[in-house]
């Protein structure tokens, strides 16, 4: 199985739900994992409710994670943050180009939410 990591910078909301959907849905596929480059202090408690509410994934205990935090990685995905990430000699790397949701109310959260899960269906090929 391929190794895959989300990264972006505060890994507390587009990276825990890609991560999260990642098993979900690529499981059988991908070991999945996400990372920042400055970790918060929890995941964003709107992603934490929503990915409840629509898969029935429980985020609440999940903690942000630094890049140091992650094993070898075969696949980097970055989530359109605009930060510099880490360089891993044969590494393949996406980018993916998701708005933050956070701060922008529950639309903006869902929204993000249905491109990861199309971005990572299409991952699945």
């Amino acid at each position: 199985m391929k190794r895959i990591a989300f990264l972006c910078i505060k890994n507390s909301c587009r990276s825990q739900i890609a991560e999260a959907l990642c098993r979900h849905l690529g499981g059988d596929r991908f070991t999945c994992y996400s990372a920042g480059s400055e970790p918060g202090d929890k995941v964003d408690s709107t992603a934490v409710r929503l990915m409840q509410e629509i898969y029935g994934i429980d985020l609440s205990t999940n903690r942000p994670k630094k890049f140091s935090d992650l094993p070898k990685i075969d696949i980097i995905v970055t989530m359109g943050c605009g930060i510099a990430c880490p360089v891993v000699p044969g590494t393949q790397r996406i980018e993916w180009h998701i708005d933050d949701p956070v701060g922008k109310g529950e639309e903006a959260y869902r929204l993000a939410i249905a491109e990861i899960e199309a971005n990572i269906q299409s991952l699945k090929g």
